[in-house]
């Protein structure tokens, strides 16, 4: 290994904890017998079942390991192990060469089994984790805690004591829109099967916390060693690369797991809690109020931009899976809900509509002529599949007992269910209600027979080209892409209110206009089959003028979804169009676009038939690469502020689509105190925000986490929207001086991050060298391509793989670089420019501590910098860095990243008051620690399988495949180790 720099390891010994657990990932100490006192100190340990968790599944795995590969390979993975833990401990140089020794001389079966250990132990110690999480939310709601921010009870009090009424609350929730987006993007690294092996293996941990008899116990024991055996015999990665198909497969199985149950229940939970918070008399019960406020919406199969693969097929192949995903549990449920309603007209009455209902059904059988609930259930069943059919399923689990007219729309199905709720009601059979039946029709309201809405997507580039194809092959403009702004404003309006067609099928227009054209045509034809809340949004990527949103309306109107209206004059808009601010500059002319957008005549009658309702979405990772962490978070900020009173002249709400990824560099983070930070005026009951990469699986692989994460958003969203912005209502003044501080840090921040990404001669090679960027480019863990275009530059490179590919060499630049600099030049200049002297800087000091106290988007961005930092690991880092061939490209480089991680770390502590990591988050800060001793190796191997493959590619030689699929399994490990690395 090439010798480190002197200054890594100072710095690795000063910011690495001098201790690490001396726990292992395979092996337990004979059990011992407590003394009194000890045994008292591990009753008052929260965190002791965890670690009971994390060693009895970390005892299975090397059992496991032991029988599967020999005792040599488990000794090899343990040896290892140890040695990283020196390594982290102490970062000398010993610790170094052994490392490297013992690793170089790993045959290439031990390296694959080596790196599948510590991968497996970093997924089981996250199922144990997640256990944990569940089992200390229990004990807190046992304890009487229910209270705990983040929670709707929370919530509910935090509105309470503030004077909003229960009214207000209802009324609030009737007209709100929360939606969380899950996308595709290439950063999922996890295959369905492992998911499925892993939810298994946590609902068997899950039951230990139960009363078990000892044989029970035994049983669960080898049920869950049974299934970690399963684990290691099944391959961790895909041998071909993901079709929007298989990511539309992996996006639904979450709702089987999570969404379908889970958000009805929430639903039923809030409005019980809503109720004792604020008692209101006279209110009907059974299935609830008819607001669905939380909805699914999803870009898998709809969003097109970059993605080659994605069109008007997949579109219609995503709306027939989901339907099918959708009716399967319709149907399941009805079928249920058909065995548990066995209530006889020999002992209650029922009403004449479910007489009426039961009558139309199919099912003529005598044994059940005293039993309408079934009958009506039945017959509800065969209207179900026949719609189900109709929708595209193919497969329909249960034959229905005779044929029945298919449901026009998910109302019908919904009148019928509530003949039945009626008829319960009236009859004593109330209690009957809430076990199955509430929640189906609840789920019936959420997610209709489309489940989630999809959305669109398309570069506005595109966009030009096929306008500009149809105004050539019509005659109206032969150039039209060379036209001024305000002539390509002035030709849309006209060509928008012209009754005619510019589309002809008698011309010849490109493959990609064709494919344009189809794919709005199969947008009417959806909305048609599926339901108006099917496709409702258009985003349009890279919105930089007025024209680009215009182009939209236009395309919308040659394929049918923009007609005038019975009167003439007011159209009807099918797709809200909506544009996607991304780049620093974007986002700075984003509010002057849309003031111009809803100032035309034509656009503001529009937008008063949407309700007079606009949505605009944000891009935080483009912001990021762009222009660093700092300066993107107060971009998007500023952009927000600005785009609120613009909303507020036109008397326009605002509903804003973040689009936030799974690092902190790409908007990533706590959602609850992300929604929070957000400035007064930006949620206002109106929110949706992607959900993308690991965090899908973290947040919803485990129903009940699943339910805490979107209850987490519920929460968030009635305080930022219903609570009095404290520090806006009383500190107006300081308000703005905190901003103006922050315009400042931004500045320099950004020259710093600018300076060393694309200003530095050799940076984009030390990139692709100290990254496994190439590497993860040939990993098919998606079906978009990486880079947008084939270059090897930074601004072609696409956001996401840019912020994993940090992550995985431990090094996270997205998330904190520049904020050092910043501060420091900041603190040493007075207000000309001059250095300031030391009062000076103590003032300022104490200005930036008190808007971290006080200024919830400063104290939200600092946690989330708190969090990067904790991952950060400049030692493993730096043996990243060895990969750069050019030694004196790699030393200027890495000693910069260095100096600015050791400015950004003394300036945070300055501030936050903590020379620790995440000490207001102490569960997260033990996790993460706890997490190094399995995830330090996976680096290391890394390290040396990307020596091994480069080597082999230089010379000229045929890759390994056993190599590289090294090196795709230690991406794997060590995005699971980090989890939030999408």
């Amino acid at each position: 290994m090439a010798t480190q720099t002197k200054t890594a390891s100072k710095t690795a010994s000063k910011t690495v904890p001098k201790t690490v657990p001396r726990s292992t990932v395979i092996t337990v100490s004979p059990a011992k017998t407590a003394t009194p006192k000890k045994a008292a100190a591990r009753g008052s340990d929260k965190d002791a079942p965890l670690k009971e968790d994390i060693r009895l599944l970390g005892r299975l795995l090397g059992d496991v390991l032991r029988e599967q590969e020999g005792e040599a390979v488990y000794n090899v993975v343990e040896t290892i192990r140890q040695t990283a833990v020196r390594f982290r401990r102490d970062a000398d140089a010993v610790a170094a060469k052994e490392l490297d020794k013992l690793l170089k001389n790993l045959t290439r079966d031990q390296t694959n089994s080596v790196v599948r250990a510590f991968s497996y132990f970093s997924h089981l110690a996250n199922i144990a984790e997640d256990q944990h999480h569940n089992r200390r939310r229990r004990a807190h709601l046992l304890a009487g805690s229910a209270e705990q921010p983040g929670s709707v009870t929370h919530a509910l009090k935090q509105l309470d004591r503030a004077g909003v009424s229960g009214a207000e609350v209802r009324k609030f929730l009737g007209e709100a829109l929360i939606s969380p987006v899950l996308t595709a993007h290439p950063t999922e690294v996890q295959r369905k099967s492992i998911l499925d092996a892993e939810g298994e293996i946590a609902r068997l941990l899950a039951l230990r916390d139960q009363p078990l008899t000892f044989k029970e116990r035994e049983n669960n024991t080898a049920l869950i060693r049974a299934r970690i055996a399963t684990l290691w015999q099944t391959r961790m990665l895909r041998y071909s690369k993901l079709t929007v198909t298989d990511e539309i497969d992996n996006a639904l199985s979450y709702y089987r797991i999570t969404f379908l149950r889970e958000l009805p229940a929430m639903y039923d939970d809030i409005e019980a809690e809503i109720t004792a918070q604020f008692p209101a008399r006279g209110r009907k019960t059974g299935g609830g109020e008819g607001a669905s406020y939380m909805q699914m919406g999803s870009w898998i199969g709809g969003d097109r931009d970059g993605n080659p693969n994605v069109n008007a097929a997949t579109m219609q192949q995503a709306l027939v899976r989901q339907s099918t995903t959708i009716f399967d549990f319709y149907l399941e449920e009805a079928h249920a809900l058909g065995a548990e309603l066995s209530i006889s007209t020999l002992m209650v009455d029922v009403s004449s509509a479910l007489h009426a209902l039961a009558a139309a059904s199919p099912d003529q059988s005598e044994h059940r002529a005293d039993e309408p609930y079934r009958r009506a259930l039945i017959g509800i069943y065969a209207r179900l599949a026949s719609t189900a059919r109709a929708l595209g399923a193919v497969n329909i689990l249960r034959h229905e007992v005779g044929s029945a007219p298919y449901y026009p729309g998910p109302e019908a199905f919904l009148a019928d269910l509530q003949v039945l709720i009626d008829s319960l009601i009236a009859n004593h059979g109330e209690a009957l209600i809430k076990p199955r039946l509430a929640g189906l029709k609840r789920a019936a309201q959420i997610f209709g027979f489309h489940l989630a809405t999809l959305d669109l997507r398309q570069s506005s580039d595109v966009h030009e080209r096929v306008l500009g194809e149809l105004f050539a092959h019509a005659k109206v403009a032969a150039d039209y892409a060379g036209l001024s702004e305000e002539n390509k404003i002035a030709l849309l309006l006209s060509e928008i209110g012209q009754p005619r067609l510019l589309f002809s099928p008698y011309n010849d227009y490109s493959a990609e206009t064709y494919s344009e054209l189809t794919v709005l045509r199969a947008a009417r034809e959806i909305r048609e089959r599926y339901g108006d809340r099917a496709i409702r949004n258009y985003i349009i990527s890279h919105t930089e003028a007025v024209s680009d949103l215009l182009e939209v309306i236009l395309l919308q109107k040659e394929m049918g979804l923009l007609k005038p209206g019975a009167d003439g004059v007011n159209a009807q808009m099918e797709l809200m169009v909506v544009p996607l601010f991304e780049t620093i500059p974007d986002l700075r002319v984003s509010a002057d676009i849309m003031a111009q957008w809803m100032a035309l005549p034509p656009v503001a009658q529009l937008v008063r038939q949407q309700g007079s309702l606009q949505e605009v979405m944000l891009g935080y990772s483009d912001s990021n690469k762009d222009g660093g962490f700092l300066t993107s978070n107060w971009e998007l900020y500023k952009a927000e502020t600005l785009l609120v009173k613009v909303f507020d002249q036109a008397g326009v709400k605002l509903r804003l689509f973040h689009g936030r990824g799974g690092t902190v560099g790409r908007g990533g983070g706590p959602s609850y105190e992300a929604i929070l930070a957000q400035p007064t005026g930006t949620v206002n009951g109106q929110i949706r925000l992607t959900e993308q990469g690991e965090t899908i699986a973290s947040k919803f692989a485990n129903p009940e986490i699943g339910r805490r994460n979107l209850e987490t958003l519920v929460a968030a969203t009635l305080e930022a929207s219903l609570t009095p912005p404290l520090l806006e209502a009383r500190h107006t003044r300081q308000l703005a001086e905190y901003e103006q501080v922050m315009a400042h840090l931004s500045d320099r921040a950004y020259s710093a991050y600018r300076n060393l990404v694309y200003e530095t001669p050799g940076f984009t090679d030390y990139f692709f060298s100290a990254t496994p960027i190439a590497e993860i480019a040939e990993l098919n863990i998606g079906s978009r391509p990486a880079s947008r275009k084939s270059t090897r530059r930074i601004e072609d490179l696409r956001a996401i793989p840019w912020g994993f590919s940090w992550g995985q060499c431990r090094l996270l630049l997205p998330g904190w670089y520049g904020f050092g600099s910043a501060v420091g030049e900041w603190l040493a200049e007075t207000g000309d420019g001059a250095n300031a002297d030391k009062p000076a800087a103590a003032a300022k000091m104490k200005m930036l501590r008190a808007m971290f106290h006080e200024w919830p988007f400063f104290a939200a961005l600092l946690s989330n910098m708190d969090m990067v930092l904790s991952k950060t690991d400049m030692a493993v880092a730096s043996r990243y860095a060895d990969l750069v061939p050019d030694k004196k490209l790699r030393k200027t480089i890495f000693e910069r990243m260095l100096q600015e991680h050791d400015r950004t770390i003394g300036y945070l502590n300055a501030i936050t008051g903590s020379r620790d990591r995440l000490a207001g988050n102490p569960l997260l800060a033990r996790s993460i620690k706890n997490r190094f001793a399995y995830l330090d190796p996976l680096n290391h191997l890394q390290v040396e399988l990307i020596k091994r493959h480069r080597a082999n590619a230089k010379a000229g030689r045929k890759v390994e495949e056993r190599v590289q699929r090294g090196i795709h399994l230690t991406i794997n490990g060590v995005a699971a180790g980090l989890r939030n690395t999408g």
